[in-house]
């Protein structure tokens, strides 16, 4: 408690060290960057080797991070220069473009990006496109339209805070907007198609942690989108192996036009509920972090760890390396830490070097900033704002459970069966009395 009390009140003080940091951070976020493919994620083998974690279980206290602007003030927003051809109602969905702009703020974008600015990102569009299918009847834009809608887009995120590099960050292109292979972009002919009421029942309200699990939205999701890709006049016409990939990207693109409908269906802060939460069972699927050579760390750590300083030091240097990338949330640590280990295993080191140099989860999330260490909450969060403190995000400094080191001999197991307690939600502090 005390720790997030002098946080708060030392804010002014680290004002120049943040705007040093942000100096020297530049350097290490460029190669990180370069390895950022958006947030859709997809599972990996090593989920196999997953150790047991409940998601719902009792959280740990959590404390906001408070994150001043020391390089140029939040509320000098600039009026955007817009094409004058996108139809999108940014006005009807003000609130929803103020979001995107906090969760992502020119500073944090690049940081945030995996786990809460890319999300959030890609919801507005999907939202956007949603709402004004009510006016349009389609639920995509035409291709000469995508562009410059996407630009407006850009201009009214950027002139409101956002940063001006969000294409790059999160991969979005004008095809983001249309219906891209999908055959149905019509709203009475997507209603034709479907089962509406089946799917609204689904979807119009998820619960975040047993969607993951029980995946009844997403089901109803695939089942729709996997209608509306038969409705192709020519869906098998390829020859042999082309056949199951071209059906794979139909229905992938089928599934963005599935959640503008029910976007349409509900207000634009139920339809970001709902996108968020499904975006965040891919999130927390896989590790976001680029891992280095780990040569030097199998030197110093192999052959039954006869030197334990150097093995550590190794360690240590090599988990550094990894500070420098990007925050992510606890569950995404744990796969991190999955991966890392079963790499390391690969060049035979057998020991617990975690254990044995004492790495905890959240050595594997952003360091180097006024706290030792950062995980974000594993289901869906938003930066806040306010004109005080500026931007801030909820962050958990009271997370210290040691890494776990994975073993080959664990039996696959769903990630939904898990015994190890990490927080999913934060508990209430008295120090967040500093976030509106």
């Amino acid at each position: 408690m005390s720790a997030g009390v002098s946080l708060k009140h030392s804010i002014s003080m680290l004002m120049l060290e943040l705007f040093m940091f942000f100096a020297c951070f530049h350097e290490c976020l460029s190669s990180s960057l370069d390895h950022l493919k958006g947030y859709l994620l997809t599972e990996r083998g090593a989920d196999a080797f997953l150790p047991e974690i409940t998601p719902s279980a009792a959280p740990e206290p959590f404390l906001p991070l408070l994150a001043p602007s020391p390089l140029s003030p939040f509320t000098n927003s600039t009026v955007p220069e817009l094409s004058g051809l996108c139809m999108l109602n940014f006005t009807a969905a003000q609130s929803l473009m103020s979001m995107t702009s906090i969760d992502c703020w020119a500073a944090f974008a690049p940081l945030l990006a995996n786990v809460i600015c890319c999300p959030q990102l890609h919801a507005t569009l999907v939202i956007l496109v949603g709402q004004s299918s009510k006016e349009t009847g389609l639920l995509a834009l035409n291709r000469t339209l995508a562009k410059p809608c996407l630009s407006d887009i850009e201009q009214v995120l950027t002139g409101q805070g956002a940063g001006d590099n969000l294409k790059q960050i999160c991969s979005t292109h004008p095809s983001n907007l249309t219906e891209a292979s999908c055959p149905v972009k019509d709203v009475d002919e997507f209603e034709n198609t479907i089962n509406s009421s089946e799917l609204l029942a689904s979807c119009e309200k998820i619960d975040p942690v047993k969607e993951c699990c029980d995946q009844l939205c997403q089901g109803a999701i695939s089942k729709a989108a996997t209608r509306l890709a038969f409705k192709a006049s020519d869906p098998l016409s390829m020859d042999g192996p082309h056949v199951l990939p071209e059906l794979s990207t139909r229905v992938n693109d089928c599934k963005t036009v599935v959640l503008r409908w029910l976007a349409s269906k509900l207000d634009p802060y139920h339809a970001k509920e709902v996108l968020r939460g499904l975006t965040n069972c891919n999130v927390n699927k896989v590790c976001p972090l680029v891992f280095p050579n780990m040569r030097h760390v199998a030197n110093s750590c192999g052959n039954g760890t006869s030197n334990q300083t150097a093995c550590c030091d190794a360690m240590d240097s090599y988990v550094s390396h990894l500070q420098k990338q990007a925050l992510i949330t606890n569950l995404q640590a744990l796969d991190c830490a999955t991966s890392l280990g079963l790499k390391l295993q690969k060049y035979n080191i057998t020991k617990n070097v975690y254990s044995l140099c004492h790495i905890s989860l959240k050595d594997f999330s952003l360091q180097g900033w006024f706290l030792s260490g950062c995980l974000l909450p594993s289901l869906p969060s938003d930066a806040t704002f306010d004109k005080f403190s500026g931007i801030s995000f909820i962050c958990d400094l009271n997370d210290n459970i040691p890494a776990p080191w994975p073993s080959l001999s664990l039996l696959p197991a769903s990630s939904c069966n898990k015994t190890l307690r990490i927080p999913a939600l934060p508990a209430t502090t008295n120090a967040q009395s500093g976030k509106k």
